[in-house]
């Protein structure tokens, strides 16, 4: 009889990766910096994501969950309940706009102007092979991203992003709705950029979830983790043309 996926061995290399990852552990919350290309469940063709991998690698944890999602191609914080009660108080955070959540995206063009606010409504649309694309929709769900350009290069913005809602796929499509998509966004950004940036050695969406703030009640305890940009982006941003 073939054993459930989750008695299994753990790849090393997914193994090593897992666990040179976490960045924050205690006795409710487990945090990641998870890398870019890993899904945070497994499922279309990929058997092992984010949390069957944890739970291979920590057995004795025995309760262990989600707390929120992050897109497979972007990397950065992602938190995961250690037990019941934290899972639904930051599920609670989440509802309530007490998340303060700031990701670092590099987009096309140069930004004009200073921090900008878009509250755009976004509705799910048609399917791209396994995604499901999002559009701006007035009679979609609310969604707010406040974009904050940090260092601007001949052809592209590095920004600051804080979301109040977590939409699917909210950032990338607020960005090209403004006229400046993701990096490397297959789906929603600009063809020949991406393949300028290519060339500079952008091998993947250039979104990352950079920081949390938040306190979580059932122990009272501030939580401010970051999470470290990946080498590769730090080279690619090290390759682009100055203003």
């Amino acid at each position: 009889m073939r054993k459930n996926l989750e008695e299994l061995p753990l790849p090393e290399g997914l193994a090593r990766t897992l666990a040179d990852a976490v960045l924050l552990e205690d006795d409710d919350l487990l945090i990641l910096n998870k890398p870019a290309g890993l899904p945070v469940h497994g499922g279309s063709g990929v058997p092992v994501g984010v949390i069957e991998g944890l739970r291979r690698l920590r057995p004795e944890s025995g309760f262990l969950e989600l707390a929120h999602r992050l897109d497979r191609e972007t990397s950065g914080c992602l938190v995961l309940a250690r037990n019941r009660p934290a899972l639904l108080a930051f599920h609670e955070l989440l509802r309530d706009g007490r998340v303060d959540k700031v990701y670092c995206a590099l987009v096309a063009g140069r930004w004009q102007g200073g921090p900008r606010r878009v509250a755009q409504s976004l509705s799910r649309t048609d399917r791209r092979g396994e995604v499901r694309l999002v559009q701006v929709d007035e009679e979609g769900q609310d969604a707010d991203s406040f974009f904050t350009p940090r260092q601007v290069f001949a052809e592209a913005t590095l920004m600051d992003v804080q979301i109040g809602t977590g939409r699917t796929h909210q950032i990338r499509v607020h960005a090209a709705h403004e006229g400046h998509p993701v990096a490397g966004d297959r789906h929603y950004g600009d063809f020949e950029f991406n393949r300028r940036m290519k060339r500079l050695g952008l091998k993947r969406q250039f979104l990352h979830a950079a920081s949390l703030q938040f306190m979580l009640p059932t122990q009272g305890r501030a939580y401010n983790v970051l999470a470290p940009l990946d080498p590769a982006l730090e080279r690619v941003l090290e390759r682009l043309e100055p203003r």
